[in-house]
């Protein structure tokens, strides 16, 4: 298993949840790993996204301020902090990577190559 992905639940609006992803060494140290989402009936999107350093990260605009990407290297694993959420955030959550860059930005879903199981998250109202 390239990525994993797991930390999914059930949670009230206002509540808080943390995504992990575990990844093999090779994606992890090499490629650009972000997370996106996708809503019922929706297109899967971008939502963040973390340079190999962790100085630097991408949120899409409804999420932030209230989610916080990290990366563990020594663990391979990178997290995505999910704080005050709101029922608009119901989706099942991936982590994926990129091969062709060591930083994702605001990369469109087809440019991909590596895509975890999803975590589903529902946030109720």
């Amino acid at each position: 298993v390239q990525l994993q992905a797991s930390g999914g639940g059930l949670v009230q609006a206002g509540g808080s949840l943390t995504l992990s992803c575990a990844a093999s060494e090779r994606i992890f140290n090499n490629y650009g790993m972000g997370w996106f989402r996708q809503a019922p009936g929706k297109e899967r999107e971008f939502v963040a996204a973390i340079s190999w350093s962790g100085s630097t990260t991408y949120y899409i605009d409804s999420v932030k301020g209230r989610f916080t990407i990290s990366r563990d290297n020594a663990k391979n694993t990178m997290y995505l902090q999910m704080n005050s959420l709101k029922p608009e955030d119901t989706a099942v959550y991936y982590c994926a990577s990129d091969i062709r860059v060591a930083t994702i930005t605001f990369s469109p879903p087809s440019d991909m190559d590596y895509w975890g199981k999803g975590t589903l998250v529902t946030v109720s109202s």
